[in-house]
């Protein structure tokens, strides 16, 4: 800057001479010249100082991603209700004592929600998206951007109270045990709706400082906690991944993303010593005669994926891998002998627990999945591709079934790997792994007993964005 300053002093002493019509004319061109040189080269300077500073934020993003903080990150997608959104932020930063981060992410509101979010400064982290990618799509972009120990999923149209997110962690952290914990409220579908003496939201907040104190006996497992308020460690996030964006709009990915934390082994609990306020599916119910069919289109997607989910639950408590504690992820339910691809352009080989890079092109396709996904299986030694055809195919197999799909007279399909035999719970799951690719074989129910049985195959999560 000190150059600059020199370099317009010596201009000033070196005036140009003025025209005699110079007064009637205004600047002469070559003062309009240099007037616009200097423009030019603030410009320029500015985005020169721009790029820098933009390149060194982002090694230090790349450096610090994998850092947490020892709080609570605060996830809220929002769509369109800047009013409720203003009170719901207001709300946590008047009522939150442990530490926290709040996360917005915004579906392409066009009510000035953007530009509220700017105006907050560092109060919120935030994104804002070109396009609306619903419930899941948003949650799945606030969980991505969460350096927190502890994850809140919080819908927008909710106030919290006096100590809620105190009475939740205290509750969370008594069991190794607990997936998720939520708390109740005045609206919503299932158990978590009680009944409250109030009709003015006035007077919410005595109500909820008599309720709010936290007590083990008001804990209460249950086999369902809706989407409006979730908390988990950052450690489920890992193993069970991100929402499936299969479910549009909104609707069923909490029961869905419930499932797969009960898969694990973990157990959802009930908090009825924290009550926070919800003022009840808004953004669904401006959908208006459109939300019976996105509701049954996304239940449609939901039975498809999962047809008797609470078949897989009972299954899988009973079987010798669970019973032995709780898995670490989801990736047990997923097959081996598929080939997966997450960001960028490397294809992985998974076999015996590990993902192997694939060098070479190969004739079948690849199950899309997230880095979070991926990250679970370690890596190994690189294979060529024309191994992995004959492998993915059962072609080196002596008895012709390793590796393969198998159906029953029934028509229920099985997925035979390292001497395991593993039911492919439905079509949806066949279609997102590509078995129904692989060779296909008839087998009778004596010869698969001969086998020894395995964990079930369950779909991956749907994602419409790479993460």
């Amino acid at each position: 800057m000190a150059v600059t300053r020199t370099l317009v002093k010596r201009r000033r002493h070196r005036k140009p001479p003025r025209s005699i019509h110079a007064g009637y004319r205004g600047k002469s061109r070559r003062t309009q010249e240099s007037s616009l040189s200097k423009e030019n080269k603030r410009q320029i300077h500015f985005r020169d100082g721009f790029g820098e500073g933009y390149r060194e934020g982002v090694q230090s993003g790349i450096q610090s991603y994998p850092t947490v903080f020892e709080g609570t990150s605060i996830v809220i997608p929002t769509f369109d209700q800047l009013a409720l959104l203003k009170l719901c932020i207001n709300s946590i930063i008047g009522n939150t004592n442990p530490p926290y981060e709040i996360i917005v992410v915004d579906n392409a509101s066009t009510d000035g929600t953007a530009d509220y979010l700017q105006q907050l400064g560092g109060q919120v982290r935030y994104r804002v998206l070109d396009n609306n990618r619903g419930f899941a799509g948003a949650i799945n972009i606030g969980m991505m951007m969460a350096k927190g120990r502890t994850i809140v999923l919080l819908n927008n149209d909710t106030l919290v109270t006096e100590k809620w997110l105190d009475n939740l962690l205290i509750c969370l952290h008594s069991d190794e045990g607990i997936g998720m914990v939520g708390p109740v409220t005045n609206y919503i579908s299932g158990d978590q709706q009680i009944s409250v003496p109030y009709r003015d939201v006035a007077d919410m907040p005595n109500f909820a400082r008599e309720n709010n104190h936290s007590n083990i006996a008001r804990w209460h497992r249950t086999d369902r906690l809706t989407g409006f308020c979730l908390l988990f460690r950052r450690e489920l996030f890992e193993g069970n991944g991100y929402f499936d964006e299969g479910f549009e709009i909104g609707n069923f990915e909490d029961d869905d993303y419930n499932i797969r934390v009960r898969l694990l082994g973990k157990s959802l609990v009930m908090a009825q010593d924290t009550f926070i306020h919800h003022f009840g599916s808004v953004s669904m119910k401006a959908l208006g005669n459109r939300f019976v069919e996105i509701n049954e289109r996304n239940r449609l997607y939901f039975m498809d994926k999962w047809q008797n989910p609470y078949e897989w639950i009972h299954q899988a408590k009973q079987h010798p891998e669970l019973v032995q504690g709780t898995l670490p992820h989801i990736a047990h339910y997923y097959p081996e002998h598929i080939v997966v691809q997450a960001i960028g352009a490397n294809i992985y080989w998974i076999e015996q627990g590990m993902r192997r890079l694939v060098v070479g092109a190969l004739t079948f396709p690849s199950t899309r999945m997230s880095q979070v996904d991926l990250r679970r299986w370690p890596q190994g030694e690189p294979i060529l591709a024309e191994e992995v055809e004959q492998r993915w195919r059962g072609l080196g197999d002596i008895s012709g079934l390793e590796a393969s799909v198998v159906i029953l007279p029934d028509g229920v399909y099985y997925h035979l790997e390292r001497g395991k035999v593993r039911r492919i719970i439905s079509s949806a799951a066949m279609q997102a792994w590509n078995l129904h690719l692989k060779p296909l074989k008839a087998i009778t129910p004596e010869k698969l007993e001969d086998w020894v049985q395995g964990l079930p195959i369950i779909s991956p999560p749907l994602l419409r964005q790479i993460l």
